[in-house]
């Protein structure tokens, strides 16, 4: 259109078909778009008065507001909370801003969601848009809003805000192409949908398994962005995603190795039962080939099975961990960690930028195996001390501080030296006392203080190698295990958060580990000879307990006593 001047000598519209005003007001129109405060609002072509995307004049749209809520969930430490998604469309230049403490990855999903909305043949509002992450003083973190923030632009644009949104939580990733992507911490979400009261939680199909182990809420798993969608506006159903925990259970309780696979070795599967029986931390020594790794991978094998209330608390830490997948989505074993001697402080103990667990947290309610343990960085191994004595990890960052459980058992290997081979009856060592000396002093006196017990490992003979008969399975082993945890039990029941004879405090120590007068005797002679600290009294007190638990024995006798100053020999004598 043209501009010719007309009656009273003002300006009138010309029609688009005379010759120069199709190029004439190309240029006003974008003079007019960039510049609107240099030309006479009579000026304004009509080619911008029809908002591309509201479909309403462009002059109301600075006056023209659309706000849809979608609610999600994110993760902070090993727990999730609720996070509500505004998103607001409003006149004014294009942009789309979000704000509530968004991290990297948070900001740049709107480049993801506007592609993902457009391949997915949706459109999106092209004024300001502004996305609220609430609560905004907490920091926000990773791609899981990708799929609510792009359900609540697809509202906006299409004037279409469903009811019932507020009765579901969003959460996935999105690919440029509409996909929705896995993402972590789905367990600890659907946990957090269900006691805030939601009625369903869509996640990424690959994700679904993992969410429906949680009961009382229902869990649907989407495929793209469309049909997520539409299942929201009820164009599509959705099936929902349903497990049996107790069949889990019964399907995936098992293991692949067994304690009848180790020949010969009987003080050290004997060492390893109490240790089990007790939850208490073994170090053993012995030169290569002796079977040390064999018997650690084989201890989980031999401790009581999950109970429920385990699984669901180990497998919030792996979901987090982004470590389970379609087949792999419930904990239902005892975990087995057993991270490189290369690992740094962060790795074991957790930390990071994005605080995240350690490997002392994923192996919670299992077994941590520290294989080479000399080999480890010291101040790796001291960062051990507190997670040991207190069963939990205190990690403090810029970002926050954070409390991971650290509830498990510490299975340790190392050789007597350098070489590998000191005290072996077979071959000679080649190591000077010196180096043995600085070999062993990698491991300090206070950390060894914290493991129960220290087991010598011998090197294993032809004929107890060539033997036909076998020894007791994992399952016989494990039997005697749980009759000494039941035991454990109902006697600590009325304690808070003691459940092992490993993990009772000075209160319960001296209510259920008094000695009669020979055993004090011995334990005297003990400290006195061995040069033991209090910590160390206290733990042969616990193991001795642990021992007569396993004999059945209220009380404990002098040879309970007895068989745990043995675990204790490696203690002074051979560290200093």
């Amino acid at each position: 259109m043209g501009v010719r001047g007309g009656a009273g000598g003002r300006s009138v519209v010309a029609g688009r078909g005379e010759p120069g005003a199709r190029m004439a007001w190309d240029r006003t129109g974008i003079a007019a778009w960039l510049f609107p405060w240099i030309l006479p609002r009579q000026f304004t072509p009509p080619s911008l008065a029809i908002h591309p995307a509201l479909g309403i004049p462009a002059r109301l749209c600075n006056a023209f507001k659309m706000l849809a809520k979608v609610y999600s969930a994110a993760v902070l430490g090993i727990d999730a909370y609720e996070v509500e998604i505004e998103v607001n469309a409003a006149g004014g230049l294009p942009a789309i801003i979000v704000v509530g403490l968004p991290d990297t990855a948070v900001k740049e999903s709107k480049d993801r969601v506007t592609t993902a909305v457009g391949n997915s043949g949706f459109f999106w509002a092209h004024g300001r848009t502004t996305i609220n992450l609430a609560p905004a003083d907490v920091k926000k973190e990773g791609p899981s809003f990708d799929l609510p923030i792009a359900l609540g632009m697809i509202a906006v644009a299409l004037n279409q805000i469903p009811e019932q949104a507020s009765d579901f939580v969003f959460v996935g990733e999105l690919a440029l192409d509409g996909g929705v992507r896995p993402v972590k911490g789905v367990l600890p979400i659907a946990l957090e949908a269900r006691r805030c009261g939601r009625r369903a939680v869509v996640v990424p199909e690959a994700n679904a398994r993992e969410a429906a182990m949680v009961s009382g809420i229902e869990v649907y798993g989407v495929r793209n962005l469309r049909q997520a969608w539409q299942f929201l506006i009820g164009e599509q159903e959705l099936q929902p995603v349903r497990e049996d925990l107790d069949q889990f259970f019964a399907a995936h309780h098992h293991y692949d190795l067994d304690f009848s696979d180790v020949k010969g070795q009987p003080s050290v599967k004997r060492a390893l039962e109490v240790a089990a029986a007790g939850s208490h931390n073994v170090l053993m020594i012995g030169p290569p080939g002796s079977g040390k790794s064999m018997l650690a991978k084989r201890v989980a094998t031999i401790m009581p099975p999950m109970t429920l209330e385990e699984a669901i608390e180990t497998t919030k830490i792996h979901s987090i961990c982004g470590l389970l997948d379609g087949k792999n989505a419930f904990v239902a074993v005892r975990p087995f960690r057993s991270p490189h001697h290369t690992i740094s402080d962060v790795g074991l103990l957790g930390g990071s930028a994005n605080i995240t667990p350690g490997e002392v947290s994923v192996a919670h309610n299992g077994v941590l195996f520290l294989d080479e343990l000399p080999e480890f960085k010291r101040s790796t191994l001291e960062v051990m001390r507190q997670p040991l004595e207190d069963g939990k990890v205190t990690v403090t960052r810029a970002a926050g501080t954070m409390t991971f459980p650290a509830r498990s058992m510490l299975v340790a290997a190392m050789n007597p030296c350098p070489c590998g081979y000191h005290g072996d009856l077979k071959r000679d060592c080649r190591c000077s006392p010196n180096q043995i000396q600085r070999y062993r002093q990698r491991i300090s006196g206070p950390l060894l203080d914290r493991i129960d017990l220290h087991v010598e490992v011998g090197s294993v003979g032809f004929d107890e190698l060539s033997g036909g008969g076998d020894g007791e399975s994992s399952d016989t082993i494990r039997a005697r295990v749980v009759h000494a945890r039941e035991v454990q039990t109902a006697r600590y029941r009325g304690a808070r958060g003691v459940r092992t004879n490993a993990h009772i405090g000075t209160k319960e120590l001296r209510a259920h580990c008094a000695l009669d007068p020979q055993g004090m005797e011995l334990l005297r002679m003990a400290m006195t000879d061995l040069g033991l600290s209090a910590r160390a009294h206290d733990r042969i007190l616990k193991v001795a307990r642990t021992i007569a638990d396993l004999a059945g024995s209220e009380r404990i006798e002098p040879a309970h006593v007895l068989e745990a100053i043995q675990y204790r020999t490696l203690d002074r004598n051979l560290w200093v």
